[in-house]
């Protein structure tokens, strides 16, 4: 898993890349996570359009994430969701949990909102 910080507008958006599978990756993530938001950046937005595959470890990872960002203030958001991480969110009924968005502009705009 490869991750890329981006700034746009008034978020960030965090591209997701490869398998994620929680492990030390999920620590690298979760160091992002507390250094955007103790820099104040609440507007967080995950681009999840190139993760190939992705197991309950890496589901716990975002949910961690989730709940980091919460804590923090801000807010989190899903973009870009493939089928198959869609039908993992349904079939853990995390989709309740998450705010999914079909592209990052969605994403953007729904901060405006």
């Amino acid at each position: 898993m490869k991750l890329k910080v981006i700034e746009k507008y008034e978020a960030i958006v965090i591209e997701v890349k490869g398998n994620v599978l929680g492990g030390p990756e999920a620590t690298e993530f979760s160091d992002t996570l507390k250094k955007l938001i103790g820099e104040g950046k609440k507007h967080i937005i995950l681009d999840l359009s190139e993760v190939q595959f992705m197991n309950s470890s890496g589901l716990g990872m975002m949910i961690s994430g989730l709940t980091t960002t919460r804590n923090g203030g801000g807010v989190m958001k899903l973009a870009n969701v493939t089928d198959k991480i869609h039908s993992l969110l349904m079939i853990t009924k995390l989709i309740t949990i998450f705010e999914c968005f079909d592209s990052v502009d969605e994403a953007l705009k729904s901060f405006a909102g």
